[in-house]
């Protein structure tokens, strides 16, 4: 039986779970400097397409160059709880001053929070992704995307090369066009603006955009601060959970919990 899934901005197809030919894209040096992991997983899991939903497709073939980053993160959860199930296992290090402990947190993937693309939203992605508001301290009105598939594959050489100036890179990076700046002109306004400015329009960014809600709230067993954590997404989000594994190491399954 095919299994249908809905993306957050109505892009409805049927996928299907990992197979050992896919391994090798994750351990592909190449695709991971590129950002095309992600695509190719997408493409080879994705059988069939139901509905395009707010996206001009030639036929049924996806560009999935062209998709939210939203629906694209949607689709991968769904091909990662096919194969392995949707329990997910993970470790961060705890950020209390004087603890640093190993948190270990487990959850379901099938979960998460999911916003879909409003109306409005759709409306503006189809007049050529162009969203606008205004910063409140500086005054000018803006203009932003949202992110597809294209942009996603940037974003690491961005990050790397942002350096100590991640928040204007990024910011520059979304932001289409401020009012009254030349475009030349547009990363030092952004270097400019107050902090109130930036995290109004990160805020922006967030209240017209759709997907999975990756920011998760976990608890230190040791010094029980509880502290907000973004889901990790690596090559490890691919690969069996832990307690698969452990079960894998005890086949008697005295390591089941």
């Amino acid at each position: 039986m095919p299994h249908i899934i809905t993306c957050p901005t109505g892009l409805t197809g049927s996928i299907r779970g990992l197979k050992v030919r896919e391994e090798r894209f994750l351990a592909d040096r190449k695709l991971a400097k590129t950002g095309s992991v992600v695509d190719e997983l997408l493409r080879a899991c994705w059988e069939e397409t139901h509905d395009a939903g707010p996206y001009n497709f030639a036929g049924k073939t996806i560009d999935w160059d062209k998709v939210l980053q939203g629906d694209r993160f949607f689709a991968l959860i769904e091909i990662r709880a096919l194969t392995y199930g949707s329990e997910y296992a993970f470790s961060v290090t705890c950020s209390e001053a004087g603890c640093r402990a190993r948190i270990d947190w487990e959850l379901d993937l099938r979960q998460l929070p999911v916003r879909p693309l409003s109306d409005a939203s759709r409306a503006a992605f189809l007049d050529g992704n162009r969203f606008e508001t205004k910063l409140p301290d500086a005054g000018r009105r803006v203009w932003f995307r949202l992110l597809t598939g294209a942009d996603e594959r940037k974003l690491p050489a961005i990050k790397r090369n942002a350096g100590e100036r991640m928040l204007s890179a990024m910011l520059g990076f979304r932001c289409i066009e401020v009012e009254g700046i030349d475009d030349k002109d547009k990363r030092r306004f952004l270097e400019d603006i107050s902090m109130r400015d930036a995290d109004f329009l990160l805020d922006e960014f967030d209240r017209v955009d759709c997907g999975v809600e990756t920011t998760l709230e976990v608890e230190c067993p040791e010094c029980f601060a509880r502290q907000h954590v973004q889901l990790p997404f690596d090559q490890s989000f691919f690969l069996p959970g832990k307690a698969r594994t452990a079960r894998r190491r005890d086949p008697s399954g005295s390591s089941r919990r």
